[in-house]
């Protein structure tokens, strides 16, 4: 694989991508963390998802170790896997290219099609996770503040949303705060969310990436 796109997009992006081996060797530096299914990941200048794309690999591997023979918790807990992983590009094609590596992968591993309600739940998630926008200034490609969402998987294969905002998120190094992206939220107010959604099912979150067709139906 080529480092780069074209010599333009090198001047006017710094844009070089990370080889395979230097990933590994750089996630082998955070090994426990880069197969435990539901630890936090966040790219903030993530392109195409050589970073992303290893680390979901790396936790699909622990969820075949612990899972794979239940299809139904296989499904399950990659999408948890798949909901760990966040990024943000500032090149449209390559954020949009980030997103169908992401999909691809989990659909191989899973073993489902764009006619399953997991394809079009673990679209959604990446639709979320996977952010066009800029880290430095925390804005997003239409001006508004960069969004991430907290997924928790509350059992019986139901999920619950809470919506964040980068700019309180970053806040939490003058706090000190300690330990993952999400961790201790509650004990300061510029770190409540900013939108709290109900318990939702694969099904549910696979409605919400088609909304044409539930309006059609």
């Amino acid at each position: 694989m080529s480092l780069i796109k074209s010599k333009k997009r090198v001047a006017d992006h710094g844009e070089v991508f990370t080889p395979a081996w230097l990933v590994d060797r750089m996630l082998d530096l955070v090994k426990g963390e880069s197969e435990r299914i539901d630890s936090r990941f966040l790219e903030p200048a993530c392109g195409s998802g050589n970073f992303l794309v290893r680390v979901l690999q790396r936790k699909l591997d622990t969820v075949e170790l612990k899972y794979g023979r239940n299809a139904f918790e296989k499904r399950i807990y990659g999408l948890v896997a798949l909901a760990s992983c966040y990024g943000i590009e500032l090149l449209a094609d390559n954020i949009a290219e980030c997103r169908a590596n992401m999909l691809a992968l989990f659909c191989d591993y899973v073993g489902v099609t764009p006619d399953d309600e997991a394809y079009h739940a673990a679209s959604h998630i990446l639709s979320l996770n996977l952010i066009h926008g800029d880290a430095l200034s925390m804005l997003a490609a239409d001006g508004g503040p960069i969004t991430f969402v907290e997924w928790a998987h509350i059992g019986a294969g139901k999920f619950q949303r809470r919506d964040f905002r980068l700019d309180r998120l970053t806040q939490a190094a003058g706090l000190r705060e300690e330990g993952s992206l999400f961790q201790h939220l509650g004990k300061h107010e510029v770190f409540q969310p900013v939108k709290a959604w109900p318990p939702m099912t694969v099904r549910e979150l696979a409605a919400r990436d088609r909304p044409s067709e539930d309006a059609a139906a």
